[in-house]
Order: structure tokens, then C-alpha cells, then sequence
């Protein structure tokens, strides 16, 4: 993913797959977590994210026990995750549904760049 890659472009496969490079390791400060993502839609699929020790790792597929999963129509989790749609906005509207860990949600926000 470049910065010229329009988000309409983006597949969440991308966007999760990418995601280890926008880490901000200062902001990451003690969470070890792992994120389980659950998207329906036109890309439907899980992929996962895992941060520790200042580092992120991703992957296709569930994991056991995540600390957070989110769940989201993969065209609205596209659109959250390039700042398109504010996040907030998505969960209270019911696009976006968390399960789990809501803190690590709200902290996520802050944790990556934005693509």
C-alpha cells in the first residue's frame, strides 16, 4: 500500500496486512493484545492483528481468545481504518460492534497512522 493508493482501492486484506508498518510504538506504551477482525460484506473474512512489546504482527484468519474483536461490513471497515468513517460514529450507529476489550478499542485509535 502506497500513499497513492486511493482507499476505494483497498481491500481489508491491505489495510490488515499493512498495519504493522503505521505502528506507533510510543503510543503502544505495556498492551500485548490481539484484535480478531470479523468483516462480512464483498471482502468477507477474519484477519487478525497481535501487539506486543512495542511491535505488531498480523495475519489472515481466527485466533483464540483475542482481547477485542470487531466486527463490521468489510466496506465500512475499510472506511474506518483510512478515517473515511469516523469510528465513534460507526459504533454507535451499528456498523461497527465490539467485542471484548472496549478500552483496547478506544486505544487502538491512537495506537496506529492512518494509511
Amino acid at each position: 500500500m502506497t500513499d497513492q493508493t486511493p482507499a476505494a482501492d483497498l481491500s481489508p486484506e491491505m489495510l490488515v496486512t499493512q498495519m504493522p508498518e503505521y505502528l506507533i510504538p510510543e503510543k503502544v506504551g505495556n498492551t500485548s493484545a490481539t484484535i480478531q477482525f470479523d468483516l462480512s460484506g464483498q471482502d468477507a473474512g477474519k484477519w487478525f492483528i497481535r501487539v506486543a512489546d512495542g511491535k505488531a504482527t498480523s495475519g489472515q484468519g481466527e485466533v483464540e481468545s483475542p482481547n477485542m474483536t470487531m466486527i463490521a461490513d468489510s466496506a465500512d471497515f475499510v472506511k474506518i481504518m483510512t478515517g473515511q468513517l469516523d469510528g465513534t460514529a460507526a459504533f454507535m450507529s451499528g456498523k461497527l460492534k465490539i467485542k471484548g476489550d472496549m478500552g483496547l478499542a478506544i486505544r487502538m485509535q491512537s495506537m496506529f497512522r492512518r494509511p
